[in-house]
């Protein structure tokens, strides 16, 4: 038998983990968790991170793999992902890849642009200069040497900007240019034994429905003990909100009102209103996947059509 590889993607609060939970009785699976915030340790709540008992009940994979001073990126994943597969097709089990980072899911169906690596000095070298200078002039540099990104990034997007002027600086060439050539690294993609048309999608049919799920979560989220968290990371003295972990929807918003930018009252509604945002972009880069096959979650019969459609790739591949 060749074993298929299942993914199952879907915009925050969609009902990922049950419906790979419900596809785990049915079958022998592991989970790999395609997700950029689960990386990371002592983050749990803010996450929405599997229970300790859907852990024990199921063997999970890419879930507190990076403390959260590290960074964890797409090339990474797409090489962690694609030895997991294998490790696990080799243990006669299915792989099931669950999560809501679509760049990690094109990133292992398309491959990457074969651009410059990170270069920590750089990327510390560019942070000085935004300190002293602030990231509108960093743009403003940007703007000389890669017009064209320039022109699609605010003045302020940080993270952006530096990666753009990392590019440049390390490599002598914008962008740009490494996204014009669209240079895919097809051999990692293609042997990663992952494909779109595998891809179970997640999509409500009611955008009110997500939007009150995600409202629940956040709530239950801060019920849990979410601000306190964050204190705890804050507590660290390492930690700064500039960081690819802290920029993580809740946290960043977590970490703005502890830092005092707005009242800690409106911590809820700017979480609330962020993860909605994060989840319409989600469901952007799902539709831009056209092989994926869609499922209602806000359905009746959501998990059913998950399991059916299992049920038929294991068949056909038998």
């Amino acid at each position: 038998m060749n074993t298929p590889c299942i993914c199952i993607a879907g915009p925050t609060a969609s009902g990922k983990t049950a419906a790979a939970m419900a596809v785990a009785q049915s079958h022998a699976v592991e989970i790999i968790s395609v997700d950029s915030a689960l990386v990371y340790r002592g983050m749990d709540i803010g996450t929405a991170k599997p229970t300790r008992d859907e852990l024990a009940a199921v063997p999970h994979h890419l879930i507190d793999i990076r403390d959260p001073r590290q960074a964890y990126s797409a090339a990474e994943f797409v090489a962690d992902a694609g030895r997991l597969i294998a490790d696990i097709r080799s243990r006669g089990k299915l792989p099931l890849l669950v999560g809501g980072t679509m760049l990690y899911f094109k990133a292992l169906f398309d491959g990457l642009d074969d651009m410059p690596k990170a270069d920590p000095a750089v990327r510390a070298a560019l942070a000085d200069e935004a300190a002293a200078q602030g990231w509108p002039a960093l743009h403003a540099e940007l703007a000389r040497v890669d017009p064209a990104t320039a022109a699609r990034l605010a003045p302020n997007d940080s993270q952006r900007i530096s990666r753009a002027l990392e590019v440049f600086r390390v490599s002598g060439r914008p962008l740009s240019f490494f996204h014009a050539q669209g240079v895919a690294r097809k051999s990692a993609a293609q042997g990663s034994g992952a494909d779109a048309a595998s891809l179970i999608s997640l999509e409500p049919q009611d955008r009110g429905w997500l939007h009150e799920r995600i409202a629940q979560r956040f709530d239950a989220m801060l019920e849990a003990g979410f601000v306190d968290e964050v204190k705890a990371l804050r507590a660290r003295g390492d930690l700064n909100r500039d960081l690819p972990s802290m920029r993580c929807v809740g946290y960043r918003q977590a970490w703005e009102a502890l830092d005092g930018d707005y009242a800690m009252g409106e911590l809820r509604d700017r979480g609330i209103f962020a993860t909605r945002q994060l989840a319409k972009r989600q469901i952007t880069w799902l539709r831009s996947m056209p092989q994926r096959q869609v499922v209602a979650c806000d359905g009746p019969r959501a998990l059913e059509q998950v399991l059916d459609i299992v049920a038929a790739q294991t068949r056909s591949r038998a």
